[in-house]
């Protein structure tokens, strides 16, 4: 007997996001700022839980954005198309330099590895070529905090807060941190990179209510951009399935007359 084959999860058919959506998270004043985050999010909700073979390459080209925004942010020259090309065409062996370790670190963060915080003190400083010791003790408290207490935009933000504290070079660390927090404040089994290619470097001079505005600015236009990336995707992968269903078969041979 046959063994019955399980189907491959699909992509969510989601209506169009809101117009009022797109306009609120442009804007920056606290309550619309947290509000419309909070809308962009929820709409994202349903994406970010799938999946679907598209949801694999859509992690993989939001970590590379979100790497290709911190590379810029630490003046490296390395932009998107540099960062993956030297990611994927090093020799097995090689070491992928600063610019390779930190994309794989933000690839990591689309794994629901990403959500075991017991493994932070140990696996994250080295993507971001950061000494273990002084981002250790407040990994290992940040891993340990109850994410209920709060709300999670605001939890992540103040996380975020806490880790910049180090210094800037753990700017990097601070952000793929926030995104884990968030998720994990969600509900979602594995983080998705929203806030490193969408929060200015001014906003890292900001502190409490202004800080967390500037990070539900960033959230929010990260949710609707990823929200729109998917849908291209989605879209393109739709296409290459109907050109692959209209493709002709072999040529049948003519029937016989007496057949």
């Amino acid at each position: 007997m046959s063994r019955a084959v399980k189907p491959r999860p699909t992509a969510p058919n989601l209506p169009a996001l809101p117009r009022w959506v797109r306009q609120g998270v442009g804007r920056d004043d606290f309550e619309t700022a947290l509000f419309s985050a909070g809308a962009a999010l929820a709409a994202l909700d349903p994406i970010a839980r799938s999946g679907d073979p598209v949801g694999l390459l859509w992690r993989k080209r939001l970590a590379l954005t979100a790497a290709a925004a911190i590379s810029q942010l630490e003046g490296r020259r390395e932009g998107e198309a540099q960062l993956r090309d030297g990611f994927a065409l090093r020799k097995p062996g090689d070491d992928p330099g600063p610019a390779g370790r930190m994309l794989l670190g933000w690839r990591g963060l689309g794994e629901a590895r990403a959500l075991r915080s017991e493994d932070w003190p140990a696996r994250l400083p080295a993507f971001f070529d950061l000494p273990p010791g002084p981002a250790s003790e407040i990994l290992r408290d940040l891993g340990a905090r109850f994410v209920g207490r709060t709300p999670p935009l605001r939890f992540a933000a103040e996380a975020a807060r806490d880790v910049l504290a180090l210094g800037q070079i753990c700017r990097g660390l601070a952000l793929w941190l926030a995104d884990a927090l968030l998720a994990r404040a969600l509900g979602w089994d594995r983080p998705v990179p929203l806030l490193a290619a969408h929060l200015p470097r001014a906003a890292f001079r900001l502190e409490g209510e202004a800080w967390l505005a500037a990070c539900a600015v960033a959230w929010g236009r990260g949710a609707v951009a990823a929200f729109d990336l998917h849908a291209d995707l989605a879209r393109r992968a739709d296409a290459l399935r109907a050109a692959n269903l209209r493709r002709p078969g072999k040529a049948r041979p003519p029937s016989s007359p007496h057949s």
